[in-house]
Formats: C-alpha cells, structure tokens, sequence
C-alpha cells in the first residue's frame, strides 16, 4: 500500500539542499531500512547534478542474508538484458543493486577520512561512539542527508538505560553498572536542532520533533550563473592570479576563498625567503588546512626550496598534505617517475603511509617526513611543516623552531579532538616577540609571525544546523566558553565541590552552560583532548568530578566561575583470586590502571585489594594557572578522602543511595504507559543540585591517591610536592610525545594498615624503595637519556647526612657488602686517585659500584646537589665528563667538573676506608715478618766463650807442632860455641828473615828414617819459609 509522504520531510529535504545543509533523520522501528530508499530518492530529486553517493556503517553484519544476494545478481542481470519490471522488485534490493554505495566497519571508520558523500547511514547504534558519530558525519557534503537507525523501542526513554558496547570497557569489578546520561543527553538535543526529524519506520513524525511543524521552503539569493557571494569573489581571486608562477596554477585547486587566501599567504612567505618566519593556520575540522598546506609545498618546491621538512603526530596525519603537495605539481606541470618519486613507508604502523617525495626537475630537492620529537635532524631545513601541532606537547613544538621558515596547522575544535595549548600559548609568545621585533629597529632577534583563521567549510555551507548541534552535543567549539575571571580569589579561600553528573547531563540550560564551561577548561589545559572522553565523564559508573570555585555569592542569580576541574576514577576492591588470576595469565582487564600495574610491577596479588582514586584530568582556568589553585584543589581532595571535612552518619548514606534507583523505576514506569506517537521528551526536573559541598557528601573510604601522566620535569614536581611517589615509569617512551608513562602514588592516613615506625610513605615505603632500587637500575640503559635534573627528582637521594650519626650494626652490615663489591686493589686505586697519584679514568670501573650504594643510602655522606648529579650522570648513567658539561648548560668547565668528582671520590672513599679499613687491610697478601727475640746470654758472654774456644782450639794445635819426638829430627848436635862461631863467621851472610843454616853432624841414616814423613815435613817447611818472607 503507498503512503503519501510527509511534505515538512520533502522541504527539509530540498531546502538543504538549496543552502548546502545537512539534513538529519533518526528512524526507529524495525523496518526503517525499507524508508532509506524513499529519503535517496527525494535527495536524488532535488540535487540535479548527480546520483548521490552514500555511505553505510555498521558494527559488524549488513544482515543481508545470502540468499538476498543471488537474487541481487539475478536482478542485475535482468535489467542489463531489459528484462526487469520495477514494480515487482523489492526496492531496498533494487536500491542496493545500483550502486554508489560503500560499505564500512565502524572500527574501520578512520579509512574514510577526507572522501566525501551525499548520504550516510548507521545502523547498530549500540555500537555508536560520539568520535564514531562525529567522524562519519563529517563525511557528508552540503544538502546531504545522516540517517540514523534505532530497532523498535517502547518508548525513546528506554535509550536512557540502552547497554552500549563501550560500557564495557567502563565496567570494573567492583564498579559494574554503567549510566545512560550521555544517550539521554544526545535524545533531548535532537529536539534543539532545526534540521533533524525523528520519525518511525511509516516515516510519522514524532512529537519530539515537534520544531519541524513550522518549515517553510527557502529561497535562495544567486547569481545569474548559480555561485554564490563568496563563490564568486573566489573566481575573481582566480582570474587575477592566473598570469603569476606559481600562484596562478596553484589557487586553481583551492575550493573556498579562505582557502585561497591561506594559500597566497603561504607563497609570500615562501617567495619573501624571511628564514626567521612564521605562518599560523588555525581552523575546525573539514576547512581545508591540510590541502592549503600541500599546495603551499609544492608552490615551495617550484620557488627552489630543497630541503623541506614535514611532522604530525603520525604520518597518516599527513595523508591528505601529500596527496595534495601531488595535485599541486600535476598543476605546476611536474610528472610522477620522470620529475619526482613519492616513498611509502614500510614500517606497519604507519599503514603504507607516505613518508617522502624526492624532486629531481630542477636539482635534487626532497619532502621528508619526521617524527616531532627528532628535532635535531633540522639541521639542514629550509622549511618546516607542521600539521595538527595542537596534538604534539607544547615543549616539543617549541623544539622545532628554529632559523627557518615554519608553518603550523592546528585544528582548534572537531572529533579529531586537540589541546588549546598550542593557540593559547605558544602563538600568543610568537605574537609579543614579533611585536617586540617590530619595535626595535634592525632587530633580527624576533619571528616575523602571520596567523591565518578558516571558518568556511569546504563541504558545506558556514552556518551548517548539523555542524552546530554536533559541536554542542560533543563540546566540540568550546573555545568560547573559557569564562573571563573579573577576580582571582586567594586560594586558602576557595572550596571544593562534588559535581553531580545526573544534573550536568540533564540537558537544563544553565547544567549546558556548567558543562562547556567545564570542557572548555579541559580543551585548553591538556594537549590532546577527544569527544570520547565526554561520555567516559557521563557513563563511567567509577568517575566523579568536582570543581574549585571561589567564594560564592548565593544574592547573584548566576553561575561561579570555575577555577579547577577535577576528575577522579575509583579504582581497587578487586578479589585475590582475580589478582592471582591475572598474574599467572599476564592479562589485565580494563579499567583499575593502577591496581594492575601495580599488581604486575611488584607481583602482588593483595594491593589491588585495596580501594583508591586515581586523578584522571587536573584541569586548571588559563587565568589562574601557576597562582595556587591546583595545589589547594588537591590538598582538598586529600583532606576529602582522608574524612578531615566532617563525619557523617549510616542514614546519610542509605538516603544517598536509594535516590538514583528510585528515578530509574519512575523512568521506567512511565514509559510504559506512553507511545511513541504520543510521548514527549523533556529534560528532568526532579533533580538533585548540580554542586553539593564537600561537607555534605560522605567520601568513599580509600587507602591510596594515584596519577598517571607523561613525565616531564614540571608535573613531577607539582605531584612531588603533594607527597606523590612514584612506582612506575614505563621503560619505553610515547611514539609522538617522547616522554615515559609514569604512575605515582599517595597514601591516605588510614587505620588498616599496621606500619611500623614513622615512615610518612606507611604501607608504600618498602615498595616505594625497591622501585628507587629499579629506576636506579634501569638508568644506565632505557633512561641513559633522561634529564639529570629529572631522574635526581625521581631518586630524591638523601644527601644531607650532618645530623645522623652512623649505627654500629649498619656499620657491620656495610663492612660485610664493600668486602662483597670492592677488593682492596679497589680500594687502593681509589686511595691512590685521592692522593693524585693516578687519572680518574683509572676508577671509572668502581663509579657505578659506588653510586648505587650511595644512592640506596647505604653510605651516609653529605653531598651537594651538584656533586651528587655529577655522580649520578658519571656513575648511574655511565656518562662521560663531557655530556656532564654538555648537561649542566656549560655553568661550569670541564676542571670544575672533574674538582667536584675528585671531592666526591675523597669523601666516598674515606667513609669506606674508615668503615672496613681492618678487614681491607687483613686481605691484602704480605710477607712472612721474622720475629726478634733477644739471646739467653749476653754479648760478652757470648765472645768469652767463643774466646774460651778459640784459645782450645789453638792450644790444641800448637800442643800438636810443638812436639818433641816430632823436633826431635832436627836437632843440632854440637856445643853451643859451634853455633856461636857460625854466627860470627856468617854473620854478614844472614838473610832478612833472620834464618841461618848450621850443617847437622847426625848420620845421614837416621836422618831417613821415613822418607815419607820428611818429604811431608818438607813441603811444610816450604810453606813455613814462604809465609816467613811475605
């Protein structure tokens, strides 16, 4: 049976597609996909150009059942044979058939980026996400249509509790129940956009578009030729540029006429040849930055640039750029294999992205990708391109700049979801210096600095009733929603308060103006922000947010301004066996980030028991950054859940819990007895108050406080001064940022926990000590790079040692370790290298030995910061003096550096030498010591006897040679005046010795007695004459 269609559906249509609008339509019913056929055919009618294309998103089945599909080719082949009659062929099949439809996963959904089509369909809305929903959305052109498919319901309110798929990943084990706020909040903005209709599936208009009662046809004001006011002034932009090079070919591939005025500012730059010069583009999604930025290349490679630098957070950010830097030289007349060469990256990850062109028509001139934190590869650069800056750190896009030309793209709001930090900070410096520059006369100090703003649409018309609901609905264009702040309070008199998330998600006017406030300050405070994490605030059932605001003034009708956003996860409560569980199968679930790590980093399977908050976002007002305000919002919080504020009673908190159940069961009831043709959506109004003061709100009872975040030298010390530590930084750091995940940790005062001593870290101090006892480890290899200043704050070494005298036991203790790690030759060297009797090099073995034992704390000696950095970057990091220097920005020269080593080594080693000196000492191998004892007797005893001995022997001797029967043989016979007759007549005759001879008157024979014997006598008195003379 046909049906008349509802006129009000046709002029909506039509008028769209006369203001190059987009057109919205949510169909519920299990049959709305037959209505999709009757909605292409009224746009096919009313747009005169071409059939439009359309899109079909779905989770993961088209349920087209296989045997629809043969009888589709048969269909086709009977219309190509003529055969077909269309009044006996099932439409939807029909439409299917004939083409100009393309189908795509939702998970898939990043491929369609950049393609554009006339209709878009999404079916499995449980599967729905809002970056889902504002990415496919972007894709439709001017006075194309977004249809939307809803199963059969009930009533509408039955999507406030529709189980959506991504509330599995909200759920934990101890929070199981997933709100429906965001779906309520997206339901009540469908009936605030003009250009959308909620129908059934017989396409009946619902009262909830009840807007949709007053449209009238819309006449269009054009010109003879059909192009509108600003069509038209791009036209004669053309044609006045047409004679320049490259201008002239270039502005041809521009759509709109912000888009060729970005391009002509572009290529003054490049033609100006300014080498300290920067250009600023800045615009929402879909105005064509990214096409105005590839023009502008390739206008860059035409003017002779050869190196040219292109960064993004990733190269298929740059997909669009490139393809366009192409279309810029098939303008300029450059052709692909004999001018130029495109390179396709062969790392996975980047998906076959392009990574460089390489230009060979007028020299050798090249286009090459970099990863932003590589800036000291931009040596060489004479341009440098960067794309989506506001996703890259601020620090890391200050990096970049250097004496060069530099364009930066930033997408200010749209799904793709960015910081406001890039536009609040950085162009706002660049913007003072290059009026400071300007100033001075001659000063070559200061950037030349150009911003460019897109605010037409390349797709569709400005003022698109689509674009301007998404952005409400999603927080998209929040930039104008950062309150100005007529006074700053002091911080001691700010409050806390609770956010309540079912008023801020009410849809009420003055809950919508809290919540952009709310985003606004998130936008600008963080560098990458993503409508995701608006539903995560909404439906999480574990987060909760509160606000810091001043003192408010309840005579003033109006709403506070809000100084500090914060929000927090409850995370913990989880069971042993599925901690164990986890351990052993070294899979974590999602959400409980910290009680997983936590669990993983230690193998404790008892802390995830425990119950705690992590601090998802801290966001604080552009105004009042640095003044205090964050700090007292978080000594707040801590005084909250440490239950300082005020204490309340069990009826307190029964009363609190049944409201939300009792709302639901009024929620429910009442849809049931409604139908849709008859049920009217309205925001709540049995709500509670949005803010409820800290002391009206009983806090959960928690053990611990905990923060995730990328670690820089700045946000480790605002978490260190509020008694944050850390317990892990993860080894391998951030693709696109460069900086390591680091988790830190802060116990709440809470009376489970048995902790001996007063340690102020309680049940956290013996993991917090092995992780200081791992990171010092780990320094010498993954954070070889780090900052020393950085991983000094991470060690926070105990370097003042005045006050504390050393422990005899400690003391023991110590002696047995330096026996373990250091010989006595160690200990020698070192002995030497303080006497100066050998080079530093010489110990360098002994540094890392040192420096883990003295930051562990296991040798007590007072050092200052920069002696202990020194020893730290030499000793932990195994660097060399020159990075030491390199490191301290040259404030001291290399024989500083090494004074202060040796004055280090000093101290060290006679800390050491005084501990273990004796058990050094009795290592070291010696020679055997000979002992001198004195004799029993005295001296002159001693040579009396041997006097006494000699006198024997020599007695004995002479008692021997002085025998008469041996002289006996030599007597003389004869008188005695014989002799003296001889005597006087030889007395001249007498030889020296005073020897005579006198001839013996003995017989000769008994002079012969032995022969043997006198021979012997002879030669003795041959010897006796000898020792005579001499």
């Amino acid at each position: 049976m046909r049906k008349k269609v509802d006129e009000r559906i046709r002029t909506l249509i039509e008028n769209g597609v006369k203001n190059r609008h987009r057109s919205m339509f949510v169909i519920i019913g299990d049959k709305s996909r037959d209505q999709i056929v009757n909605l292409h055919y009224m746009l096919s009618k009313a747009v005169v150009k071409s059939r439009p294309t359309v899109l079909w998103c779905y989770k993961d089945k088209l349920e087209l059942s296989s045997h629809k599909k043969k009888r589709a080719k048969q269909i086709k082949k009977l219309m190509q044979r003529g055969l077909l009659d269309p009044e006996k062929v099932d439409p939807f099949s029909l439409f299917v058939e004939t083409g100009g439809l393309t189908y795509c996963l939702y998970k898939d959904s990043e491929r369609i980026l950049g393609n554009t089509f006339g209709m878009c369909i999404l079916q499995d809305f449980e599967a729905l996400t809002p970056n889902l929903l504002a990415r496919t959305i972007e894709t439709v052109q001017g006075g194309g249509l977004i249809i939307l498919l809803l199963r059969s319901l009930s009533s509408l309110t039955s999507l406030y509790t529709m189980v959506m798929d991504v509330h599995e990943r909200y759920r934990t084990e101890s929070h199981s129940e997933a709100a429906g706020r965001f779906n309520e909040r997206f339901l009540l903005s469908l009936a605030s956009c003009k250009a959308c209709v909620v129908m059934d599936d017989e396409l009946n208009i619902l009262p909830i578009s009840s807007h949709i009662k007053s449209i009238t046809p819309v006449p269009v004001n054009e010109d003879p030729e059909g192009l509108s006011e600003s069509e038209r002034d791009l036209k004669n932009l053309k044609q006045e540029l047409s004679e320049d090079f490259p201008v002239g070919p270039l502005i041809k591939k521009c759509c709109t006429l912000d888009q060729g005025k970005a391009v002509v500012t572009f290529l003054d730059a490049i033609l100006d040849k300014n080498l300290r010069s920067t250009v600023a583009l800045l615009a929402a999604r879909g105005r064509g930055k990214s096409a105005a930025l590839g023009l502008a290349v390739a206008g860059a490679i035409a003017a002779g640039y050869s190196n040219i630098y292109v960064t993004a957070p990733s190269p298929e950010n740059l997909k669009t750029l490139f393809e366009f830097v192409c279309k810029g030289f098939d303008a300029i007349e450059y052709k692909e294999h004999i001018d130029y060469d495109v390179v396709k990256s062969v790392n996975p990850e980047f998906k076959k992205a392009t990574v460089r062109i390489n230009i060979y028509k007028q020299h050798r001139q090249t286009i090459q990708y970099i990863q932003p934190h590589e800036h000291e590869k931009l040596s060489q650069v004479e341009l440098l391109v960067v794309d989506e800056a506001a996703a890259i750190p601020l620090p890391v896009v200050k990096s970049l700049l250097g004496p060069y030309l530099v364009f930066l793209s930033s997408t200010v709001n749209g799904y793709e979801g960015t910081g406001r930090s890039l536009s609040l900070k950085l162009l706002q410096q660049l913007e003072e210096q290059s009026q400071l520059s300007k100033g001075v006369e001659g000063s070559l100090s200061g950037r030349v600095f150009k911003k460019i703003e897109l605010s037409e649409s390349i797709r569709y018309a400005s003022a698109d009733p689509i674009e301007c609901w998404l952005n409400a609905l999603l927080c998209l264009d929040v930039t104008n929603s950062v309150a100005s702040i007529s006074r700053l309070p002091p911080p001691s008199e700010c409050d806390l308060y609770y956010v309540d998330r079912d008023t801020l998600f009410s849809y009420h006017k003055d809950s919508e103006l809290f919540l952009q406030r709310m985003m606004a300050l998130y936008v600008s405070s963080h560098y990458k922000n993503s409508p995701n994490d608006l539903q995560l605030m909404a439906d999480a059932p574990a987060h909760h947010l509160f606000v810091l605001l001043g003192p408010v003034d309840e005579s003033k009708n109006q709403l506070p301004d809000i100084l500090c956003v914060i929000q927090v996860s409850l995370e913990g409560q989880i069971s042993r066996k599925s901690a164990i569980k986890s351990l052993s199968v070294g899979y974590q679930p999602h959400g409980d980030q910290i009680p997983w790590k936590f669990c993983e980093q230690f193998r404790d399977p008892d802390f995830p028991s425990l119950s705690g908050a992590r601090i998802v976002r801290i966001a604080t007002h552009p105004s009042a950054m640095r003044l205090g305000y964050g700090s007292a919002a978080i000594e707040l919080l801590t005084r909250y859940y440490e239950e300082q504020l005020r204490s309340f009673s069990e009826l307190d908190v029964e009363d609190a819990e049944e409201t939300p159940q009792g709302s639901q069961l009024r929620l429910s009831e009442a849809a049931e007895k409604v139908s849709l043709l008859e049920e009217n959506i309205k925001p709540k109004t049995d709500l509670p108050p949005l803010l409820v003061h800290l002391r009206e709100r009983r806090p959960e009872k928690l053990h611990y406080l905990g923060v995730s975040f990328g670690l820089t030298l700045d946000l480790f010390r605002f978490w260190k001064k509020h008694k944050f530590a850390p317990f892990y930084i993860c080894q391998i750091p951030n693709n696109v940022t460069g900086e390591h995940t680091c988790m830190v940790l802060k116990p709440l005062n809470n009376d489970d926990f048995e902790v001996s001593g007063c340690d102020e870290w309680g049940f956290f101090s013996p993991f917090y000590q092995e992780f200081k006892l791992q990171f010092s480890r780990n320094l010498s290899r993954d954070f070889r790079d780090m900052e020393y200043k950085l991983a000094m704050s991470v060690l926070d070494p105990k370097m003042d040692f005045t006050d504390i005298e050393p422990a005899p036991s400690k003391s023991d203790e110590l002696s047995k370790l330096i026996n373990t790690l250091l010989s006595p030759y160690d200990m020698g060297r070192l002995k030497d290298y303080s006497n100066n009797l050998i080079d530093y090099l010489s110990i360098t073995d002994l540094l890392s030995i040192l420096a883990h034992l003295y930051f562990q704390g296991k040798i007590p000696v007072t050092l200052t910061y920069v002696q202990a950095s020194i020893l730290l970057c030499m000793g932990l990091q195994n660097r060399d003096v020159s990075y030491v220097e390199e490191q301290l920005k040259k404030a001291l020269e290399r024989q500083q550096i090494l004074s202060y080593f040796k004055k280090v080594m000093i101290k060290l080693y006679k800390y050491l030498y005084g501990v273990a000196s004796k058990e050094i000492e009795s290592a070291l191998p010696r020679l055997k010591e000979r002992v001198l004892e004195p004799h029993s007797i005295s001296v002159d005893e001693d040579l009396n006897d041997a006097a006494k001995k000699v006198e024997e022997e020599m007695k004995g001797k002479s008692d021997g040679v002085l025998n008469p029967q041996l002289l006996q043989q030599f007597a003389i016979e004869g008188r005695e005046g014989e002799l003296e007759d001889a005597l006087e007549n030889g007395g001249e005759k007498v030889l020296s010795g005073g020897v005579i001879s006198v001839k013996s008157s003995r017989s000769e024979v008994q002079s012969n007695k032995s022969g043997k014997k006198r021979g012997k006598d002879e030669h003795g008195s041959k010897s006796t004459s000898k020792k005579r003379k001499s």
